[in-house]
């Protein structure tokens, strides 16, 4: 038997969430497909590929909401636990590098 791998989002000091912040701004087709994606990666954890997945390396990596929008959520791994740790609309074809900065941040953050 296939143990599934348990999700949490990246939290502030402050105490807020930011990743589920911005998904409950997302219109509600865009947050079933987020919701299908994390159902994907509860399920698949470290296996979980293209095109729903890209591995970023320094154990970065993104879920890719396609559609009328472009969704993604950059995640890690600790354990069989995957942290949920930065999400941004893309609007142009190269992520902004000031969106990887803010989750290298957190992922430096949660594995120190």
């Amino acid at each position: 038997m296939v143990t599934e791998w348990s999700i949490e989002t990246y939290e502030t000091s402050g105490g807020s969430k930011p990743v589920d912040e911005f998904i409950q701004k997302q219109q509600p087709k865009t947050i079933a497909k987020i919701i299908h994606h994390n159902i994907l990666l509860r399920q698949y954890g470290n296996r979980l590929g293209m095109p729903h997945a890209k591995n970023l390396g320094s154990g970065l990596f993104e879920l890719r909401i396609r559609g009328k929008e472009e969704i993604r959520i950059f995640y890690c791994f600790k354990q069989k636990t995957v942290f949920l740790l930065h999400a941004f609309k893309k609007q142009t074809r190269k992520t902004p590098q000031r969106e990887l900065e803010v989750a290298l941040k957190r992922i430096e953050e949660l594995l120190t």
